[in-house]
């Protein structure tokens, strides 16, 4: 038998990430787990509305979302502890800018750089509708064809309801393969 335990999500856990955008001139980083995709050139991060981000995301209509490692955990955390309209964020991460002007996180193994093609707004949140530009990712994490090897990334993941961390694991199949048998 399975019990009704209300409203809340239970998509979790989620890939952790780090937002960048620009806020008066300067790079500002916000630790996300509310992020998803919604096609195979777009993702869509969820911010609650008082962010200190949100306001240079809907200024430049760009942001990047870098994805954290846990060689990047301390410093990613730190960006989710702080608001950055008390605490310049700026020189967490060494960074450059690319071709929205965005910081890329030059420690993230993986950065997309993203325009903003639509927000919607749900209660307490504005969730933006991101096109990706570009994704810049480490020669490391890279397979001989060009794409990325999660088995190499090793992605930190954020559960929402005890507030933890975890790392990925293991394979257990192939995609499609389990329906054939």
């Amino acid at each position: 038998m399975k019990n009704n335990i209300g409203t809340g999500l239970a998509l979790y856990p989620t890939p952790l990430a780090v937002v960048g955008t620009m806020v008066n001139g300067k790079p500002n980083y916000t630790l996300v787990g509310h992020l998803g995709i919604i096609g195979h050139n777009r993702i869509m991060v969820s911010l609650a509305k008082p962010h200190y981000a949100n306001q240079g995301i809907k200024e430049t209509r760009s942001l990047t979302v870098s994805i954290v490692d846990e060689t990047m955990l301390k410093k990613a955390d730190y960006v989710g502890c702080v608001s950055g309209s008390k605490t310049d964020k700026s020189t967490v991460f060494d960074y450059h800018t690319g071709e929205t002007g965005s910081p890329i996180i030059d420690e993230a193994p993986v950065v997309m750089e993203c325009i903003v093609d639509d927000i919607y707004e749900t209660d307490g949140f504005e969730s933006f509708i991101c096109k990706i530009l570009s994704v810049y990712a480490e020669e490391a994490i890279l397979t001989e064809n060009g794409k990325i090897d999660y088995h190499s990334l090793k992605p930190v993941l954020f559960e929402m309801p005890t507030y933890e961390y975890l790392r990925t694991g293991d394979v257990i199949g192939k995609c499609k393969s389990f329906g054939k048998e």
